[in-house]
């Protein structure tokens, strides 16, 4: 059964973590894509139409790759978790079912719209039509998110019969753990987004095709990736003070801390030693994670241990500390990419300002490279947030163990993992091969620059 278990999670966590490629992108680049369309519709510049088509032709590529990865999802909890399905089945259901059929059929239906639309429609129902699905893939983020927080902090539910069953839709919409979030998420979707702009932005700059639409481009690359950045640093504050009174075992196990603490340092680095419940080794700032807990330099943060020892009162003898060494580095992984982000966000800016940013080829090639901060601290939140968990698929209702699929042999999920880690392989392959062509090749229409800058107003923020 145990192999079963670690098996069935690898597959979820690989086929989720490659999805979770291209979810953030899809979401944050609707977005923006569709504030260039504005800026088009309004001001009837050039340059604001190659953007759209630009950075639309890249957004579609990542939206096909989004659902063709999405399509197995779902089935993985008939397959591998039916127990869990059967057991929340009534409650789970109900927010993937809106999704799929409200969220997704909207966003695919106004898609094409805007795909064949273009001189088709009026220029009024075509912008309309990218801000509905900008704003639908805000909407399936937000019912996959309601189904994954209710996970984490099940409310508005009642046991009848041996299973869940939905008492209150108002309680699973307006769950706390969901607003703290939905948030996060939704802002590290727009950092990804800018981030991917600034980066290719930069990349045609090097080569030269620094033409108006990608001088427009680098701009609200460097404005969406700062302020999303900021906003991400801002919503993490909040999350983590919201873990610390609601999920203690969950930030205990992001921050290795054992024994119960007032005031509470925070390790920067430690050697976990998970067996005996302790770390061997740590280097650590006093009082700074009460600080980060409560805004004081005072104040109690609860430890493994004695977390343990509340839950083994509370649910039962078991083991309830979830795998820690992962998720402390993991949590580690995702703050040093998002400080990375920040740093070289406001490191563009200054040079933009200064008007050196053209100059700067190092600079340039960085953030090139620094298109794939954002998958990091992406990847390796979902880690944190879901490994995190355990034992829990379900907290204070269902275990893995309880989960699992009766009949789902570990030969079956090998196999099936195999396959599916080797097709999502191709995928990604053939993904970043057509990102690379098509983000090589500027809009029809761009006509290269003589002069580095050639308006009055190039090194300040005006669009």
């Amino acid at each position: 059964m145990e192999e079963v278990i670690t098996l069935a999670r690898l597959q979820f966590a690989a086929t989720t973590i490659y999805h979770f490629f291209f979810v953030p992108l899809t979401i944050g680049l609707s977005f923006l894509i569709a504030v260039m369309e504005s800026l088009y519709v309004k001001t009837r510049k050039d340059k604001y139409k190659q953007m759209t088509k630009f950075w639309g032709k890249l957004f579609l590529i990542n939206f096909a790759m989004g659902v063709v990865t999405g399509l197995v999802q779902e089935f993985q909890f008939g397959m591998n978790w039916s127990n869990y399905s059967k057991y929340v089945g009534d409650i789970f259901g109900v927010p993937l079912a809106i999704e799929a059929l409200l969220a997704f059929f909207l966003e695919s239906t106004f898609l094409g719209i805007w795909i064949f639309g273009w001189e088709k429609v009026s220029k009024k129902v075509h912008l309309i039509s990218i801000w509905i699905v900008a704003l639908s893939t805000t909407l399936s983020a937000f019912w996959i998110l309601t189904a994954n927080s209710f996970m984490h902090e099940p409310v508005g539910y009642t046991i009848k019969n041996g299973r869940a069953e939905l008492t209150s839709f108002t309680e699973i919409i307006s769950n706390p753990h969901l607003w703290v979030q939905f948030p996060h998420t939704i802002f590290a979707s727009l950092a990804t987004a800018g981030f991917f702009i600034l980066g290719i932005s930069a990349y045609h700059i090097i080569k030269k095709n620094n033409g108006e639409w990608v001088k427009a481009s680098l701009k609200i690359g460097i404005i969406v990736s700062i302020v999303s950045t900021l906003l991400v640093a801002g919503m993490g504050d909040v999350q983590g003070k919201y873990l610390v009174k609601h999920l203690p075992m969950k930030m205990a196990a992001a921050e290795a801390l054992w024994e119960t603490k007032d005031p509470a340092p925070l390790a920067i680095i430690a050697i976990i030693d998970e067996k005996n419940k302790k770390n061997s080794f740590e280097i650590s700032i006093p009082k700074l994670l009460s600080f980060m807990s409560y805004n004081s330099f005072s104040g109690k943060v609860e430890g493994l241990n004695d977390i343990q020892q509340r839950y083994e009162k509370q649910y039962g003898p078991g083991n309830y500390i979830p795998p820690v060494t992962i998720s402390f580095y993991s949590f580690r992984l995702m703050v040093a990419a998002g400080i990375f982000m920040l740093l070289l966000s406001l490191t563009a800016l200054f040079f933009y300002i200064r008007g050196k940013i053209y100059e700067k080829k190092k600079l340039l090639k960085i953030l090139v490279l620094s298109i794939a901060l954002p998958y990091i601290a992406n990847t390796t939140g979902w880690i944190l947030t879901e490994i995190s968990r355990t034992p829990w698929i379900v907290f204070g209702l269902l275990k893995l163990d309880k989960a699992i699929s009766p009949t789902v042999s570990s030969t079956y999920v090998l196999t099936s993992l195999v396959a599916f880690v080797a097709v999502y392989s191709i995928l990604i392959i053939i993904d970043l091969y057509l990102m690379f062509k098509f983000a090589k090749i500027p809009p029809e229409g761009n006509k290269p620059l003589n002069q580095k800058f050639n308006d009055n107003r190039e090194g300040s923020l005006w669009i």
